[in-house]
């Protein structure tokens, strides 16, 4: 796919990155832009993760045991269960997974925006298609790349999450604590003599 064809699908219209930077003007650019995507994808993230680990809060479930009081002879079991909500927890899931698949998206916009310029000379593409990466290998691995894409990536990750984390830690402080209620629950069987 041609590097015109994949700036057409990005959500945004950035300007074009300097990587390596060669100014302080390019590098609080490069910052700026990298802990913007950083905190956009701590956000993908954890709404995603709450979402699918909270989709099973959906389900409820209805125990009916109004048969259970219906005069002899009452047919066991008595009750009737009734569980509703499971399209509501699918829906919850699948938000969550799209939350993922989004924050996969912009991990993939962040190695393609640190990609480097293409090789134009046929000899040194051939050595390059030749030499240059062998995967099997991690000391001819890209790490450059991974450094540009998310060294300050994960710093915008970082201030994401202390920040949700201090907002947490002062709700937490801020609200009263209650004395519990005990609740006591309590059965009571009635049997017809014989």
């Amino acid at each position: 796919m041609a590097d015109g064809a994949l700036r057409d699908v990005t959500p945004w219209q950035r300007r074009s990155l300097t990587i390596p930077p060669d100014s302080w003007r390019a590098w609080i650019h490069l910052a700026v832009w990298e802990a913007w995507m950083g905190m956009l994808l701590f956000g993908f993230i954890a709404f995603g993760v709450s979402l699918i680990a909270t989709s099973g809060d959906r389900i409820v479930t209805f125990v009916d045991l109004s048969h259970c009081y219906a005069p002899p002879p009452v047919t066991l079991p008595c009750e009737k269960i009734i569980r509703v909500g499971g399209l509501n927890a699918m829906f919850s899931a699948l938000g969550g997974l799209m939350s993922l698949v989004a924050s996969a998206w912009l991990l993939w916009e962040l190695w393609s925006a640190a990609a480097p310029k293409p090789i134009t000379d046929d000899f040194l593409q051939l050595l390059h298609n030749s030499f240059a990466h062998d995967w099997r290998d991690p000391r001819t691995w890209p790490w450059s790349r991974v450094l540009w894409a998310y060294g300050l990536t994960s710093l915008g990750v970082l201030l994401a999450g202390t920040m949700v984390l201090l907002i947490w830690t002062a709700d937490a402080f801020r609200r009263p604590v209650k004395t519990p209620v005990i609740k006591v629950d309590t059965l009571q069987e009635f049997r017809i003599g014989k």
